[in-house]
């Protein structure tokens, strides 16, 4: 993924016990959204990166709140069982590279102050880019006003050589929801279907129908591609699209029985981007 945007604090270093540095950066930007009326919106986004080793201790003096960065790096997803007993799951930036900006031609004002003071940056970067498998069938729903929202869930697989020279590989599930057009085209993809995803990282909270406060990070798509993975006609290696009269009945019972209201596993739709 990329990043470029405002230190809205100081950066904070910390060590683990073994001695590996660690250095947070908290960034934030606005996007430029077309909505439905073709309009123009700004979206305001705030992300943590974190780095990690010689890089973060080489940054830890050169970096202040208030400076542009650009960041590089790569989405972590993580679990743990809450003192609760609940399972938890995160997903975090890894920044790989770290650069100060310097602003090139811009019209207006680089930066806009929120409600506390801190500058987010105009005309941000907020870019992920990812390759992987549905981990599960899509899930296309409508809002109460008729916009269509699909979620599905990827998992991406990440080959890494660790410490002792050992090839490694290992998972990451990212969520991503899609709306409006592109949420009805991609209401067909299924468990093991491969895709290519291009979005934005985004932070979503609301109140569960229990009163839970929540929180996620997951990704909206703005594009989605359909892959095809080695031969066959069938199965997780090649997508396979409804027939004529399953697209007919499908879409039918879409307008009957799916025009639901969001429930707590979907943000509320006061918060749905344009």
């Amino acid at each position: 993924m990329m990043m470029a945007g405002t230190l809205v604090q100081e950066p904070e270093m910390r060590y683990t016990p073994g001695g590996l540095a660690i250095l947070e950066l908290n960034l934030a930007g606005n996007d430029h959204v077309i909505g439905d009326d073709g309009k123009e919106r700004e979206l305001a986004w705030y992300h943590r990166a974190t780095v990690f080793g010689n890089q973060a201790e080489m940054l830890a003096d050169q970096l202040h709140a208030g400076d542009p960065v650009f960041v590089e790096g790569r989405i972590d997803y993580r679990s743990w069982e809450s003192q609760d007993g609940q399972r938890r799951t995160a997903l975090d930036v890894v920044a790989t590279r770290v650069e100060g900006l310097t602003f090139g031609p811009r019209r207006g004002e680089t930066t806009v102050s929120d409600a506390r003071g801190q500058e987010r940056l105009r005309d941000a970067l907020n870019q992920v880019t990812l390759v992987g498998n549905l981990t599960r069938d899509a899930e296309l729903r409508y809002t109460p006003s008729g916009a269509a929202v699909t979620r599905f869930s990827v998992a991406v697989n990440e080959r890494y050589r660790d410490r002792a020279g050992q090839d490694q590989e290992r998972t990451h599930y990212v969520d991503v929801n899609v709306w409006r057009e592109l949420a009805e085209g991609c209401a067909e993809l299924a468990k093991g279907d491969p895709v290519f995803v291009i979005g934005r990282l985004v932070n979503d909270s609301w109140t569960d129908r229990d009163g839970n406060r929540r929180f996620t990070t997951r990704i909206e798509g703005s594009r989605v591609e359909f892959l095809t993975r080695g031969p066959g006609t069938g199965g997780s290696g090649t997508r396979r699209g409804p027939s004529p009269k399953q697209d007919d009945a499908r879409g039918a019972q879409a307008g009957q029985d799916r025009r639901l209201d969001i429930d707590d596993e979907f943000p509320p739709e006061e918060d749905l981007p344009f």
